[in-house]
């Protein structure tokens, strides 16, 4: 089964999606974390995601090879988040095909995983040529997720709404 939570900055998505990835793991469930420390106000941001998962999940850290790293474990898998994988991978200058082919070899994997991805769709097309980029990479992959996943679920102010 995969899973799709999709929702605003701090709409409530990651909350709903360990919720979710919780009720459905028999055991321990992964939490595949891929944001990197590049500033102090990142650091917060994870520091708050730790203590709201406690100690319930498994964490892996991997800003990068997401199809490795799951490939490692039978376990079902909570990806948080794949709009900070885009832009680790942009900011290591890998192209959009890459991120469309590990995805697409992520989605064949028989385990049960569970994506968590901001939607960008909703802003005014930046001046910044890498905004606009970024933007662009996370609308596709957004949209592939959402064409292959089980179900998708649409946060919006902390509500989950199922719309597939």
């Amino acid at each position: 089964m995969k899973t799709l939570f999709i929702g605003g900055i701090k709409s409530g998505k990651s909350q709903c999606a360990e919720k979710y990835a919780l009720s459905h793991a028999s055991e321990k469930p992964i939490y595949l974390a891929t944001n990197e420390f590049f500033d102090k106000e990142m650091q917060s941001r994870v520091a708050h995601h730790k203590i709201q998962r406690a100690d319930k999940f498994i964490t892996y850290e991997e800003p990068q090879e997401l199809y490795k790293c799951i490939l490692t474990t039978n376990k079902l898998v909570l990806v948080e988040c794949v709009s900070m994988w885009i832009n680790n991978m942009l900011h290591y200058k890998q192209d959009e095909s890459s991120m469309h082919e590990q995805m697409q070899k992520i989605l064949q994997l028989k385990q049960n995983i569970v994506f968590v991805i901001n939607d960008v769709s909703c802003c005014v097309v930046s001046e910044n040529p890498l905004t606009r980029k970024f933007v662009d990479i996370n609308g596709r992959l957004a949209q592939l997720l959402a064409s292959e996943c089980d179900e998708v679920y649409n946060i919006v102010a902390g509500i989950s709404m199922k719309i597939k």
